[in-house]
C-alpha cells in the first residue's frame, strides 16, 4: 500500500476540501465516510466505496486490516496510508478512527413523487447536522422510505450527519434542494395524506388517524414550518407535553411521531 506523508500530495489536498465544503461535495458528488462501522453499512447497502484512506496507526487494528484487505480484492477500489499526521488533519473527527471510505454521493430527482412511496418525510431548514441526522436514523428504523430536504437544511452529505445517522442514509432515498410545497402537492395527487408536527394544533398526534399512505412535515428548530408550507398540508398534529415544557427537540419529536405512526399501522388491533 502507498503512503503519503507530504500535504502537497493532490488526494490529502481533495479530501481537506471534502471534509469542509458542502460545495466541494456537490462539486464533485464524493464524500467522506469515518469509521469502519459506516464503511460496513455502505458496503452492505451499495457496494464498494471509491478509495479507502487509512492511518499507518490505524492499519494496525485488526479490524481495519481485515475490511482492508477485504474491500481492496477489488482492484477498482484503491487503498491508500497517510502517516499518523497527516490523517488526523483529513479526518472529520478529533480523535481519529483510522479509516476513511471516499464515496460517490447518489443522485436523485428533487421533487419526484410515485405511487409507491406510503410513508415520507418532508424537512424544511434543519440547520443541526446531529439533529439532521438524527432524524434520518429514526426514520430509516420506522420505515420512512424517501425524505425530501429544503434548501435551507444542513448538508445531509457532510461528515457530522453521516456520523450521527449511523448509516441510515443507505437506507433512504433522499432528496435534496427539493420545493417542499411542490411535493406536498404531488403526494396529495397521489392520495397521500400530508400531517405537520406543530406546537399549537387544534389536535394531538394520539388523536389523528396516521395508517395508509402519509407525509410527515418538520420545520427548523427555532421558526418551525413556514407559512407557505403551512398552508397546503392537510393537517397540524402536537405532541401533548406535561408541566411547562413548551417544545420537543426536533429530532425527538419527530422519533415519537414516526413510531405512533408504526404503532398504528402495525400494531394496533
Amino acid at each position: 500500500m502507498h503512503t503519503i506523508t507530504s500535504r502537497e500530495h493532490a488526494l490529502f489536498k481533495q479530501l481537506i476540501k471534502l471534509e469542509k465544503s458542502a460545495r466541494q461535495r456537490r462539486s464533485d458528488c464524493l464524500t467522506l465516510l469515518d469509521g469502519a462501522h459506516l464503511i460496513q453499512a455502505y458496503r452492505r447497502a451499495q457496494g464498494l466505496p471509491t478509495k479507502l484512506i487509512v492511518s499507518e496507526s490505524g492499519y494496525q487494528h485488526p479490524e481495519i486490516r481485515s475490511l482492508v484487505s477485504e474491500i481492496s480484492k477489488n482492484a477498482e477500489v484503491h487503498a491508500v496510508m497517510f502517516s499518523d499526521g497527516l490523517f488526523k488533519q483529513v479526518s472529520p473527527v478529533k480523535t481519529p478512527t483510522g479509516i476513511i471510505a471516499l464515496i460517490t454521493i447518489p443522485t436523485t430527482v428533487p421533487n419526484t413523487v410515485n405511487d409507491h412511496q406510503t410513508f415520507c418525510l418532508l424537512l424544511e431548514a434543519i440547520q443541526d447536522p446531529g439533529n439532521l441526522g438524527s432524524i434520518l436514523r429514526s426514520a430509516a428504523a420506522a420505515g420512512v422510505s424517501d425524505i425530501y430536504l429544503s434548501d435551507g437544511c444542513a448538508d445531509v452529505w457532510s461528515p457530522k450527519t453521516l456520523r450521527a445517522a449511523m448509516g441510515a442514509h443507505f437506507a433512504l432515498t433522499l432528496h435534496e434542494a427539493s420545493d417542499l410545497a411542490q411535493v406536498i402537492q404531488r403526494f396529495k395527487n397521489s392520495n397521500g395524506r400530508v400531517i405537520a408536527a406543530t406546537l399549537r394544533a387544534p389536535r394531538h398526534l394520539y388523536q389523528v388517524d396516521l395508517k395508509g399512505t402519509i407525509a410527515l412535515v418538520f420545520g427548523n428548530e427555532g421558526a418551525g414550518l413556514s407559512q407557505q408550507i403551512l398552508g397546503v398540508i392537510d393537517e397540524q398534529i402536537a405532541i401533548p407535553m406535561q408541566g411547562n415544557t413548551e417544545s420537543l427537540n426536533v429530532a425527538a419529536a419527530a422519533a415519537i411521531c414516526f413510531f405512533e405512526k408504526m404503532r398504528q399501522q402495525y400494531y394496533e388491533h
